[in-house]
Protein backbone atom coordinates (compact mmCIF):
# COMPACT_ATOMS: atom_id res chain seq x y z
CA UNK A 1 0.00 0.00 0.00
CA UNK A 2 1.15 3.62 -0.98
CA UNK A 3 -0.58 5.32 1.94
CA UNK A 4 -1.87 3.89 5.49
CA UNK A 5 -3.19 5.24 8.51
CA UNK A 6 -3.82 2.79 11.83
CA UNK A 7 -5.38 3.92 14.82
CA UNK A 8 -5.14 7.17 14.01
CA UNK A 9 -6.08 9.62 17.01
CA UNK A 10 -5.14 13.52 17.00
CA UNK A 11 -6.91 17.34 18.32
CA UNK A 12 -6.12 20.48 18.92
CA UNK A 13 -7.15 20.36 22.76
CA UNK A 14 -5.58 18.17 25.49
CA UNK A 15 -8.14 15.23 26.17
CA UNK A 16 -10.11 16.00 23.30
CA UNK A 17 -9.70 13.82 19.90
CA UNK A 18 -11.24 15.27 16.28
CA UNK A 19 -9.92 11.98 14.81
CA UNK A 20 -10.81 9.16 16.93
CA UNK A 21 -9.07 5.60 15.88
CA UNK A 22 -9.19 5.93 12.04
CA UNK A 23 -7.03 3.47 9.95
CA UNK A 24 -7.52 3.39 5.88
CA UNK A 25 -5.33 2.11 3.08
CA UNK A 26 -4.86 3.77 -0.39
CA UNK A 27 -2.83 1.80 -3.04
CA UNK A 28 -0.13 3.17 -5.58
CA UNK A 29 -2.07 5.42 -7.85
CA UNK A 30 -5.29 5.42 -6.08
CA UNK A 31 -7.57 8.54 -6.42
CA UNK A 32 -9.75 8.59 -2.69
CA UNK A 33 -12.20 11.12 -2.02
CA UNK A 34 -13.02 11.72 1.78
CA UNK A 35 -16.26 13.19 2.60
CA UNK A 36 -18.43 13.57 5.46
CA UNK A 37 -20.45 16.74 7.79
CA UNK A 38 -18.76 19.74 8.50
CA UNK A 39 -16.96 18.92 11.76
CA UNK A 40 -16.12 15.42 10.70
CA UNK A 41 -12.25 16.12 11.02
CA UNK A 42 -11.59 15.62 7.16
CA UNK A 43 -9.23 19.05 7.32
CA UNK A 44 -7.62 17.94 10.80
CA UNK A 45 -7.52 14.09 9.12
CA UNK A 46 -5.34 15.46 6.07
CA UNK A 47 -3.10 17.73 8.46
CA UNK A 48 -2.73 14.95 10.45
CA UNK A 49 -1.27 12.53 7.63
CA UNK A 50 1.11 15.61 6.34
CA UNK A 51 2.55 16.14 9.86
CA UNK A 52 1.15 19.78 10.79
CA UNK A 53 -0.94 18.16 13.18
CA UNK A 54 0.85 15.17 15.35
CA UNK A 55 -0.61 12.08 15.66
CA UNK A 56 -1.22 11.31 19.72
CA UNK A 57 -1.91 7.80 18.92
CA UNK A 58 -1.59 5.17 15.71
CA UNK A 59 0.63 5.08 12.98
CA UNK A 60 0.85 6.58 8.91
CA UNK A 61 3.26 4.61 6.54
CA UNK A 62 4.23 5.38 3.37
CA UNK A 63 5.05 2.98 0.88
CA UNK A 64 5.72 0.83 4.38
CA UNK A 65 8.09 3.17 5.89
CA UNK A 66 6.93 4.80 9.11
CA UNK A 67 6.33 8.48 9.57
CA UNK A 68 4.36 9.00 12.08
CA UNK A 69 6.87 11.46 13.84
CA UNK A 70 8.40 12.66 11.08
CA UNK A 71 7.95 16.38 10.53
CA UNK A 72 5.90 17.89 7.56
CA UNK A 73 9.05 19.49 5.81
CA UNK A 74 10.46 16.10 5.73
CA UNK A 75 7.47 14.08 4.60
CA UNK A 76 8.12 16.35 2.13
CA UNK A 77 11.59 15.50 0.98
CA UNK A 78 11.63 12.27 2.30
CA UNK A 79 8.40 10.43 1.87
CA UNK A 80 7.86 12.56 -1.23
CA UNK A 81 4.47 13.94 0.06
CA UNK A 82 2.52 17.15 -0.92
CA UNK A 83 -0.42 18.84 0.17
CA UNK A 84 -2.53 21.81 -1.32
CA UNK A 85 -4.28 23.50 1.36
CA UNK A 86 -8.10 24.53 0.61
CA UNK A 87 -7.68 28.82 0.35
CA UNK A 88 -4.79 31.19 0.56
CA UNK A 89 -2.73 28.89 -1.37
CA UNK A 90 -0.45 31.02 -3.26
CA UNK A 91 1.71 34.08 -3.29
CA UNK A 92 -0.37 36.69 -5.02
CA UNK A 93 2.49 39.79 -5.10
CA UNK A 94 4.73 36.70 -7.09
CA UNK A 95 4.81 35.62 -10.28
CA UNK A 96 2.77 32.28 -11.68
CA UNK A 97 6.98 31.11 -12.57
CA UNK A 98 7.60 32.36 -9.28
CA UNK A 99 5.00 30.02 -7.27
CA UNK A 100 5.75 27.43 -9.42
CA UNK A 101 9.50 27.23 -8.54
CA UNK A 102 9.28 27.74 -4.60
CA UNK A 103 7.51 23.99 -4.48
CA UNK A 104 11.36 23.37 -5.98
CA UNK A 105 12.83 24.75 -3.69
CA UNK A 106 15.27 22.03 -2.61
CA UNK A 107 16.02 21.30 -6.04
CA UNK A 108 18.76 22.01 -8.26
CA UNK A 109 18.80 25.00 -9.77
CA UNK A 110 18.78 23.70 -13.78
CA UNK A 111 16.36 20.38 -12.87
CA UNK A 112 13.89 23.44 -10.87
CA UNK A 113 14.14 25.55 -14.11
CA UNK A 114 13.70 22.32 -16.29
CA UNK A 115 10.97 21.21 -13.88
CA UNK A 116 9.00 24.13 -14.32
CA UNK A 117 8.91 24.44 -17.84
CA UNK A 118 7.73 21.01 -18.06
CA UNK A 119 4.52 22.08 -15.47
CA UNK A 120 4.04 25.32 -17.29
CA UNK A 121 3.82 23.73 -20.88
CA UNK A 122 1.61 21.44 -19.63
CA UNK A 123 -1.21 23.75 -18.74
CA UNK A 124 -1.03 26.80 -21.47
CA UNK A 125 -3.35 28.91 -18.68
CA UNK A 126 -0.30 29.38 -16.81
CA UNK A 127 2.77 29.09 -19.03
CA UNK A 128 0.84 31.75 -20.93
CA UNK A 129 1.41 34.13 -19.04
CA UNK A 130 3.81 32.64 -16.11
CA UNK A 131 5.33 36.35 -15.93
CA UNK A 132 1.97 37.82 -14.50
CA UNK A 133 1.19 38.51 -10.60
CA UNK A 134 -0.55 35.30 -9.29
CA UNK A 135 -3.17 36.89 -7.81
CA UNK A 136 -4.54 38.23 -11.84
CA UNK A 137 -5.62 34.79 -12.03
CA UNK A 138 -9.12 33.53 -11.84
CA UNK A 139 -10.43 31.22 -8.77
CA UNK A 140 -9.79 27.77 -10.75
CA UNK A 141 -6.19 28.84 -12.23
CA UNK A 142 -5.11 29.56 -8.67
CA UNK A 143 -6.01 26.37 -7.97
CA UNK A 144 -4.02 24.54 -10.63
CA UNK A 145 -0.93 27.23 -9.55
CA UNK A 146 -1.11 25.68 -5.90
CA UNK A 147 -1.70 21.77 -7.78
CA UNK A 148 1.49 22.61 -9.91
CA UNK A 149 3.42 24.02 -7.13
CA UNK A 150 2.92 21.07 -5.11
CA UNK A 151 3.80 18.96 -8.09
CA UNK A 152 7.35 20.21 -8.49
CA UNK A 153 9.48 17.53 -6.94
CA UNK A 154 7.57 14.45 -7.91
CA UNK A 155 5.25 13.83 -5.04
CA UNK A 156 4.27 9.89 -4.48
CA UNK A 157 1.07 11.14 -2.60
CA UNK A 158 -0.73 14.31 -3.20
CA UNK A 159 -3.19 15.82 -0.49
CA UNK A 160 -6.06 18.00 -1.57
CA UNK A 161 -8.15 20.28 0.92
CA UNK A 162 -11.58 21.12 -0.67
CA UNK A 163 -9.76 21.68 -4.08
CA UNK A 164 -13.18 22.98 -5.68
CA UNK A 165 -13.95 25.34 -3.51
CA UNK A 166 -15.32 28.59 -4.12
CA UNK A 167 -15.45 27.63 -7.83
CA UNK A 168 -18.02 27.76 -10.59
CA UNK A 169 -19.71 24.33 -11.81
CA UNK A 170 -17.98 24.26 -15.16
CA UNK A 171 -14.35 25.09 -13.44
CA UNK A 172 -15.34 22.29 -11.06
CA UNK A 173 -15.55 19.99 -13.96
CA UNK A 174 -12.32 20.90 -15.53
CA UNK A 175 -10.44 20.56 -11.93
CA UNK A 176 -11.44 17.02 -11.10
CA UNK A 177 -10.56 16.44 -14.89
CA UNK A 178 -6.82 17.75 -14.38
CA UNK A 179 -6.61 16.15 -11.19
CA UNK A 180 -7.28 12.70 -13.21
CA UNK A 181 -4.97 14.25 -15.66
CA UNK A 182 -2.21 14.42 -12.97
CA UNK A 183 -2.69 11.02 -11.73
CA UNK A 184 -2.18 9.56 -15.09
CA UNK A 185 1.47 11.89 -16.30
CA UNK A 186 2.55 11.91 -12.60
CA UNK A 187 1.89 8.33 -11.40
CA UNK A 188 0.88 9.62 -7.84
CA UNK A 189 -1.58 8.74 -6.16
CA UNK A 190 -4.14 11.21 -4.64
CA UNK A 191 -6.47 11.84 -1.30
CA UNK A 192 -8.74 14.65 -1.64
CA UNK A 193 -11.25 15.88 0.82
CA UNK A 194 -14.60 17.43 -0.92
CA UNK A 195 -17.68 18.77 0.09
CA UNK A 196 -17.97 18.37 -4.67
CA UNK A 197 -19.08 14.24 -3.24
CA UNK A 198 -20.61 13.57 -6.63
CA UNK A 199 -17.81 14.57 -8.64
CA UNK A 200 -14.94 13.83 -6.86
CA UNK A 201 -15.94 10.22 -6.57
CA UNK A 202 -17.20 10.24 -9.90
CA UNK A 203 -13.08 10.54 -10.69
CA UNK A 204 -12.15 8.29 -7.84
CA UNK A 205 -11.80 5.02 -7.01
CA UNK A 206 -12.05 4.60 -3.52
CA UNK A 207 -14.18 6.19 -1.21
CA UNK A 208 -14.11 7.10 2.89
CA UNK A 209 -16.92 9.05 4.88
CA UNK A 210 -15.75 10.23 7.95
CA UNK A 211 -18.48 10.66 10.82
CA UNK A 212 -17.48 12.38 14.18
CA UNK A 213 -13.55 11.49 13.76
CA UNK A 214 -14.27 8.18 12.61
CA UNK A 215 -14.99 6.33 9.53
CA UNK A 216 -18.48 5.30 9.11
CA UNK A 217 -17.66 3.85 5.47
CA UNK A 218 -14.97 3.43 3.12
CA UNK A 219 -15.04 1.11 -0.38
CA UNK A 220 -14.93 1.27 -3.92
CA UNK A 221 -16.25 5.02 -5.49
CA UNK A 222 -19.14 3.72 -7.43
CA UNK A 223 -20.08 1.63 -4.84
CA UNK A 224 -20.49 4.43 -2.19
CA UNK A 225 -21.95 6.60 -4.46
CA UNK A 226 -24.61 3.91 -5.38
CA UNK A 227 -25.44 3.52 -1.82
CA UNK A 228 -28.75 5.22 -0.55
CA UNK A 229 -27.36 6.22 2.85
CA UNK A 230 -24.75 8.05 1.62
CA UNK A 231 -26.61 9.68 -1.56
CA UNK A 232 -29.24 10.98 0.97
CA UNK A 233 -26.63 12.15 3.53
CA UNK A 234 -23.86 13.53 1.02
CA UNK A 235 -24.62 13.70 -2.36
CA UNK A 236 -26.93 16.14 -2.02
CA UNK A 237 -30.14 14.33 -1.27
CA UNK A 238 -30.32 12.71 -4.62
CA UNK A 239 -31.69 9.25 -4.45
CA UNK A 240 -28.86 6.80 -5.88
CA UNK A 241 -31.22 5.70 -9.09
CA UNK A 242 -31.94 9.27 -10.36
CA UNK A 243 -29.94 10.40 -13.21
CA UNK A 244 -27.86 13.10 -12.09
CA UNK A 245 -26.35 10.34 -9.75
CA UNK A 246 -26.18 7.34 -12.31
CA UNK A 247 -24.94 9.23 -15.55
CA UNK A 248 -22.23 10.54 -13.75
CA UNK A 249 -20.91 7.29 -12.38
CA UNK A 250 -21.82 5.36 -15.73
CA UNK A 251 -20.12 8.06 -17.49
CA UNK A 252 -17.09 8.55 -15.83
CA UNK A 253 -15.89 5.73 -13.59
Amino acid sequence: MKLQARDLTAGYVPGVNILDGISFDLADQEIMTVIGPNGSGKSTFLKCLMGFVPARTGTVTISGADCTKVPAHRRVRRHRMAFVPQLDNVFGPMSIRENVRAGGQHMPRRERERRADELLGRYPALGDRQHARADSLSGGERQLLAVCRALMPRPDVLLLDEPSAGLSPAKVTELFDTIVGIRADEDVTVLCVEQNAVQSLAVSDRGLVLVQGQVALEGAARELMLDPQVSELYLGGLPASTPEVTSVVEGVL
